[in-house]
């Protein structure tokens, strides 16, 4: 069943890697994305998220040429100082320069004319400007409820030019329509305030129109920062402190133009009702008797679907030292019974042999993992990579319910010592020190390349730091176990470890599946149905989706049978 799964794996990620290959790289948005990403991370002190963000751009920067020598220079010395910066103000100010370079020779081999642009924009949405004007003027109140909603209709149409040409004004002028729904939305229409929100909008129109722009410094806004303010009005609406909660969704929609792109790219339905909702609800709050309940309702809605929008799956060290535990244990207690044989039948010379095919297949073992590294960064470099992730993801969790089978075979004393048997019975049919040898050698191997395709379902989603940690405390623990084993000669219950092992797997495989699948749907490959009165709880890779929460109960399913088996026998 493991080799089976194994095997299945391997096919799984050669048939991935394939397809990545033949992605192609040179579109510069996806550099952009990558910049964000790494200035996100450089804002956060997150090590791992700024290193995987400058090894993806390179990669995809090799592949790139450019008649545009000038710009190309540019942008490449802009890269290297990405490269060679070190720290938090370094890394922000490199990214930065790198997205101005990058668009500058993005502009220089497309060029657009901005003025002409400008222009084009003018003559589509001043008709509109010029309506509300004039329904403002008349004082009709439902006049006034079409003009808005007409303006707004036409400023999402026409909104690019602004948008790639000053983010700064984009994001200002998105505010300042939200503000005007929230005016023309409170429980008595404010059309004054309405309309010193247009002056504002217009003003900002105007500075586009003549070619200025503003700056805007980053705040390094993330989805995290709408979930942490979607909490903080929920906790005062708990608090019965609608003006609390107000506040807070109206700094949402502030922060909103700075992270849209986010949620627009994945989940364009959700960012259509954020931009219309969330402004109503900052009316209903201020309502004489509003309805915090449908408020508390939406609010917990929008905050489950941001969320599920996060790439947030994370493992920790515990997850790393499981899986080498498991592994490094099994090859430990082959290499026991190989040396064990030999010191009864009065062989001991022979036993170096058994620790040199030991030695080799860890050796062996690290190069293929170094190799299978070097692979995985260069097939991922495109699109593809979340894809591939996932894909491998739960090609592991796979092979970890043939493990856990394995494991819950071995969990009595009977067939603890039968399998002992089985692999002493290897050794003496053998009766040489190349058998033994190779023995030794191919069941320290064999661990070790489970060990690394385990390790690739879940090392793209973890810390460097806790992932070598969990290496370090796992192999400090199998040395103590082979000391034990080897020198004091003290009879430990295997059994009973594995037993506790094949629930400790399980667990885990119950995590990779739920980051697995959701990473996938983040890419669109699985559709996603969200069961809203459920919470998102990443730590143990539970979201609130109907399609991860079925491979989690296929596997729960697998269990239960396994356990009721082995109990039947």
């Amino acid at each position: 069943m493991k080799h089976f799964l194994q095997v299945f794996s391997l096919c799984i990620f050669l048939v991935l890697s394939s397809n990545a290959v033949q992605a192609a790289t040179s579109a510069y948005s996806e550099i952009y994305v990558l910049i964000t990403d790494g200035l996100i991370g450089a804002k956060q002190n997150n090590e791992q998220v700024v290193n995987d963000a400058i090894a993806e751009i390179t990669v995809i920067w090799a592949t790139m040429s450019s008649d545009q020598k000038k710009e190309k220079d540019a942008a490449d010395a802009a890269l290297q100082a990405v490269v060679d910066a070190q720290t938090t103000e370094e890394r922000t100010e490199a990214f930065s320069n790198l997205s101005k370079a990058i668009s500058a020779l993005d502009l220089a081999e497309n060029p657009i004319d901005v003025v002409a642009e400008r222009e084009k924009f003018e003559m589509k949405y001043r008709p509109f400007m010029k309506q509300w004007e004039e329904a403002y003027a008349s004082g009709d109140l439902q006049r006034i409820h079409e003009s808005y909603k007409m303006l707004d209709v036409k400023w999402n149409q026409y909104e690019q030019p602004v948008r790639s040409q000053s983010i700064g004004l984009y994001g200002k002028i998105e505010n300042q329509m939200a503000f005007m729904r929230i005016a023309l939305a409170n429980e008595v229409p404010d059309t004054s305030l309405a309309n010193s929100y247009y002056e504002a909008m217009k003003s900002y129109i105007e500075l586009f129109l003549s070619g200025e722009d503003i700056v805007v410094e980053d705040q390094g806004y993330s989805l995290q920062t709408l979930v942490n303010l979607i909490n903080d009005a929920l906790k005062a609406i708990d608090n019965r402190d609608n003006e609390v909660a107000s506040a807070a969704l109206t700094e949402f929609i502030i922060v909103w133009p700075n992270v849209e792109i986010e949620v627009s790219t994945r989940n364009g339905s959700l960012y259509n009702v954020l931009e219309s909702k969330l402004p109503i609800l900052v009316s209903q709050l201020m309502q004489t008797n509003p309805d915090n309940d449908a408020i508390v309702t939406e609010l917990q809605k929008y905050k489950t679907e941001i969320q599920l929008l996060q790439d947030h799956d994370s493992y920790t060290f515990w997850d790393s030292a499981l899986i080498l535990l498991r592994e490094g244990l099994e090859a430990i207690l082959i290499i026991m019974v190989l040396v064990s044989f030999l010191k009864r039948s009065n062989q001991e010379r022979m036993v170096k042999w058994i620790y040199t095919g030991a030695a080799a297949g860890v050796l062996l073992s690290v190069a293929a993992a170094v190799a299978l590294s070097y692979l995985f960064n260069a097939l991922t470099a495109a699109t593809s990579r979340e894809m591939i992730e996932g894909w491998i993801g739960l090609a592991a969790a796979m092979m970890m319910i043939g493990v856990g089978i394995w494991l819950h075979n071995k969990s009595s004393v009977e067939s603890w010592n039968a399998y002992l048997s089985k692999q002493m019975g290897s050794a003496m049919s053998t009766g040489s020190v190349i058998s033994m040898a190779s023995i030794s050698f191919l069941s320290v191997f064999r661990e070790g390349a489970e060990t690394i395709l385990f390790y690739a379902g879940i090392i793209p989603k973890m810390e460097m730091f806790d992932f070598a940690l969990g290496i370090v405390v796992a192999l400090v623990i199998l040395i103590i176990v082979a000391f034990v084993l080897f020198k004091l000669s003290v009879k430990i219950p295997i059994h009973r470890f594995f037993f506790v092992a094949t629930i400790f797997i399980y667990i885990l495989a119950f995590k990779i599946i739920g980051t697995s699948i959701h990473t996938l749907q983040l890419t669109n490959v699985f559709p996603t149905t969200i069961i809203h009165e459920l919470p998102v709880i990443s730590a143990i890779g539970f979201y609130p989706t109907v399609e991860t929460m079925s491979g989690q109960v296929i596997l729960l399913l697998v269990w239960a049978f396994i356990s009721w088996k082995q109990r039947k026998k």
